[in-house]
């Protein structure tokens, strides 16, 4: 088997996995925020990086068994489940400081598949040792019930009967709070998803997201250039969004 050649991002990518928590950039949105010094040391012994996946490898498949709960810490995944007739469902987009894996802690086995969407990296842990340490550390319950109540409140508005101008306004909002917490361009970004995953997600056909966001473009709200997306009237795409993104804003 042809070895695989280790293009300079998947180097960079690998070495930003190895960076300690106490040093991560995302340690203000992840599991650790607000942890003492020691509680932080202590909870770096459980952490396990690993390296860079890269697109379409999975975290984990629908069925298996819970071994241990993933933080993103750099890249874009997907979840999503297949129905009995074949059909993908997206569950969500995951962003960096942002947990995978509390889908089965229930029944002990993931309820759905996560796949990586471009070259991305994960810090992981046990899930045991995560709920041992979780019950002498309450800072870090109160992040992992935070997490889950946020997911909760995502799935709220997707299956909300909002308008697909609403709808659109208020994916593209959230987007835009979530990378500035990451200490991204809050008016800049690229989309790692495709706009056929943007429309699963948001249950409109793939036409109408490529329509909705011309209309954006030609009312000026924003500018499209391939993936990269640039807000240029945030006030007025916060109108349009109207309680569908105050929703969303909230559970952040």
């Amino acid at each position: 088997m042809t070895k695989r050649q280790v293009k300079p991002d998947d180097a960079a990518s690998e070495q930003s996995c190895r960076v300690a928590c106490s040093a991560c950039g995302m340690g203000k949105v992840c599991i650790p925020a607000g942890l003492s010094r020691e509680d932080m040391l202590e909870f770096e012994k459980i952490v396990h990086k690993s390296k860079p996946l890269h697109r379409g490898e999975f975290v984990y498949r629908r069925g298996d068994p819970l071994h241990s709960v993933a933080a993103v810490r750099s890249g874009c995944f997907k979840s999503y489940v297949i129905d009995e007739g074949g059909n993908e469902h997206v569950l969500g987009f995951h962003f960096p400081g942002e947990l995978l894996g509390l889908d089965a802690i229930y029944t002990k086995k993931h309820v759905c598949d996560v796949v990586a969407l471009d070259t991305s990296c994960l810090c992981r842990l046990p899930y045991t040792d995560v709920t041992k340490l979780a019950a002498r550390m309450p800072d870090l319950q109160t992040q992992l019930f935070r997490t889950m109540s946020q997911r909760i409140g995502d799935l709220n508005t997707v299956a909300s009967d909002f308008t697909a101008d609403q709808r659109m306004a208020a994916f593209l909002l959230t987007l835009s709070v979530r990378f500035k917490l990451r200490g991204y361009s809050e008016r800049s970004f690229n989309l790692a998803m495709s706009r056929r995953d943007v429309g699963n997600y948001l249950r409109m056909a793939q036409e109408t997201v490529s329509r909705v966001l011309a209309r954006f473009q030609d009312q000026g709200l924003i500018r499209i250039n391939r993936r990269l997306v640039e807000i240029l009237e945030h006030d007025d795409l916060h109108l349009l969004a109207g309680s569908a993104f105050c929703d969303s804003q909230n559970r952040i």
